[in-house]
């Protein structure tokens, strides 16, 4: 599969490049990020640096689909599908911490749904969001954006830090995204 550029009214998201690596080390060293995602803890450069190569990888194998976020060209995040040959990708982002709260999250993840309900991606039927309990950023976003509610999944996140509960969400390539009760932000 080849990388694809994403345009949205105020980001482009666009594969992640090596000369981005100084940038994305940086941003992980954000407790938040650390604690909510599954990045390495300590985040090296050297892990930056695998992290796009990676991204590379899985484009050309089609199995992940990776973009960097870009506000007026500089990255402020990141954001993907992961699993794409499930049928059910799981969306992940992270918003750098300066620019959080601002919609950039959820305008970008609504550009990726789109591509991902794409009709050359008939085979993704559905998308899942996992969040660590407690991340309600992330939350109001998936609601955002029409994702349901689906429960709690014990002890199913694991990362430096340990394991932690996680919320759970899906869409349906047909559901209406209008946002509905969630239990956990209600």
């Amino acid at each position: 599969m080849e990388p694809e550029t994403l345009c949205t009214a105020r980001l482009e998201l666009s594969p992640p490049q090596a000369a981005d690596a100084a940038v994305i080390h940086a941003e992980c060293q954000d407790a938040a990020i650390q604690r909510f995602t599954t990045v390495p803890s300590p985040y090296l450069p050297a892990d930056a640096d695998e992290f796009v190569a990676l991204t590379h990888r899985w484009w050309a194998e089609g199995s992940e689909a990776t973009w960097a976020i870009r506000v007026d060209g500089a990255l402020r995040g990141m954001i993907g599908l992961a699993r794409l040959h499930s049928g059910g990708p799981e969306l992940g982002y992270w918003i750098s911490s300066g620019v959080r709260r601002q919609g950039f999250a959820s305008e970008a993840a609504r550009a990726v749904i789109d591509w991902g309900f794409a009709a050359e991606r008939p085979a993704v039927e559905r998308i899942e969001w996992r969040a660590v309990v407690g991340n309600v950023g992330s939350a109001r976003v998936a609601r955002s954006l029409g994702f349901r509610y689906e429960g709690l999944l014990r002890q199913a996140h694991s990362n430096a830090l340990g394991r932690a509960d996680l919320w759970i969400g899906g869409l349906l390539r047909g559901d209406d995204r209008t946002p509905v009760s969630w239990p956990t932000l209600d």
